[in-house]
């Protein structure tokens, strides 16, 4: 197991409860097909944060269970940057762990 792992994990369920916090948490999933965009981060078809919960959380979950190698990089937070730009105090806490997020995955094993 990657000696990262414990601190990814409690990074992402500090991501979601912060979701949770700002009302970005949706009880009702995107279609399938909305779900299947090519497009990265789902640009063409999802909110950012609705990326976030259905797409980056259940496949870093994925990732953290079965015990799959890590991403080599992360630029989550950049995206964040640019979709939250005219929302950077509300947003302000999200992006810090993101950052966070994206630190943890270019940390050295």
């Amino acid at each position: 197991m990657d000696n990262r792992f414990p601190k990814i994990a409690d990074q992402l369920l500090l991501i979601e409860r912060e979701l949770r916090v700002l009302g970005l948490w949706k009880e009702v999933p995107p279609s399938d097909e909305d779900l299947s965009s090519r497009e990265p981060f789902c640009v063409d078809t999802l909110d950012f944060d609705q990326w976030l919960q259905w797409i980056f959380l259940p496949r870093m979950k994925i990732i953290l269970e079965q015990d799959l190698p890590l991403p080599n990089a992360s630029g989550i937070l950049e995206m964040a940057q640019m979709v939250y730009a005219s929302r950077v105090q509300e947003t302000r806490n999200l992006q810090a762990l993101l950052a966070q997020f994206d630190r943890l995955i270019t940390e050295s094993v």
